[in-house]
């Protein structure tokens, strides 16, 4: 009997501490919800093109422990019901804060979520959730915020160029990958012919895309191009929603000595002009043989104005390249139409041979450069 006193007694242990811990768990995850919300006001303005942040804050949940609650920020569109939220952020401080810092640039591209077109005016409406990580409580406050946003586009991290109009057709797989110049622009030496074109964030799936009308940025459309085949820069600025055009005329090699152009490159494709095969002789001077040399594109604008850019070296002045000159020497950057400054060097390889010289304004290059070769 004692035997089965103490067995009856132990089990009644057993059920009394696994009671105790299931209670233990419910208070350790217990938190209460977030009641009310105090800012933004409700219908706060924002006009999300300026350089600022919205600060959200709200009032403090309890924890049944006393420990530590996490409060997640939702964002959903006007008359949303927050099942499928836009957007969750955790909150200041990895979730343990009662506020969010915002930047207004993170806001556009929630508003972009919500389908608020660049220049639009819309309504986004915002809570919080709080949760000690599970059991997560409902909504109890609901604000909304109305924002206007700014003409441009939140950049993507890529952008291609594909279309029936480019060099690469209408297989996005194919699409140009366009160089990066800036946190928030893109561009592209390339031809086009007579089709249409876009611009994808990705060359795979179904990407957001956009297209060009008059000088603006769109969202979602094609671009028809009727004219002749031709090269063009074509850059794209997120920041403002703006693009810009400008065909590529007569690329030349400006050999300094002698103050004048010694031949043209024939543009070939992906950003690539060469010319194989030229003769170069340097200029012989009472100090020695003069090899120095860079390059002019002829430019012209949306209005038919044209105009020259000259590329040239990093440096103002430099040694004959040779087997140890690093990739950078290479490198083109828009320098003057000074006739000595900023030249490069042919190497003395060079001097009285035939070479090849290609010049790479394309994605596949870190920088744009050139190289001269002779075999």
């Amino acid at each position: 009997m004692k035997n089965i006193s103490y067995q009856f007694l132990s089990l009644i242990m057993v059920l009394m501490a696994v009671w105790s811990c299931q209670e233990d768990t419910e208070m350790h995850t217990e938190v209460s919800p977030v009641k009310t919300l105090y800012s933004p006001e409700n219908n706060a303005y924002m006009n999300l093109g300026a350089q600022s942040s919205a600060i959200f804050e709200w009032e403090a949940a309890k924890a049944a422990d006393n420990g530590v609650v996490l409060y997640d920020v939702v964002f959903d569109e006007e008359g949303g019901d927050f099942t499928e939220p836009l957007f969750v952020m955790p909150s200041d401080g990895r979730g343990m804060q009662r506020t969010l810092t915002l930047p207004f640039s993170e806001l556009n591209k929630i508003a972009e979520m919500a389908g608020i077109q660049p220049e639009g005016v819309g309504k986004l409406q915002w809570s919080v959730q709080s949760s000690k990580g599970i059991n997560v409580q409902e909504i109890m406050d609901i604000r909304t915020i109305e924002v206007e946003r700014p003409a441009g586009f939140p950049a993507p991290d890529e952008l291609y160029l594909s279309g029936s109009a480019t060099e690469a057709g209408e297989d996005l797989s194919n699409a140009i990958l366009m160089k990066k110049t800036s946190a928030n622009t893109f561009e592209a030496y390339t031809s086009l012919k007579a089709g249409s074109y876009f611009f994808a964030e990705r060359n795979s799936g179904e990407p957001g895309t956009y297209y060009i009308e008059g000088e603006k940025l769109k969202a979602e459309g094609e671009t028809e191009y009727t004219g002749e085949e031709k090269v063009y820069r074509i850059r794209v600025d997120f920041s403002n929603g703006t693009t810009e055009i400008h065909e590529i005329g007569n690329v030349e090699l400006w050999f300094a000595p002698d103050g004048a152009f010694i031949t043209q490159l024939p543009y070939v494709s992906n950003g690539t002009w060469s010319v194989e095969d030229f003769p170069v002789v340097f200029k012989q001077e009472g100090w020695g043989r003069d090899e120095r040399y860079k390059f002019r594109f002829m430019v012209t604008d949306a209005e038919g104005n044209s105009s020259e850019e000259w590329f040239g070296s990093t440096n103002g002045d430099n040694q004959r390249p040779n087997e140890s000159t690093g990739p950078a020497y290479w490198y083109m950057v828009p320098v003057t139409n000074d006739r000595w400054n900023n030249c490069f060097k042919f190497a003395t390889e060079v001097d009285n041979a035939s070479a090849d010289i290609q010049i790479i304004f394309n994605a596949e290059v870190s920088n744009y450069t050139h190289s001269v070769t002779v075999e």
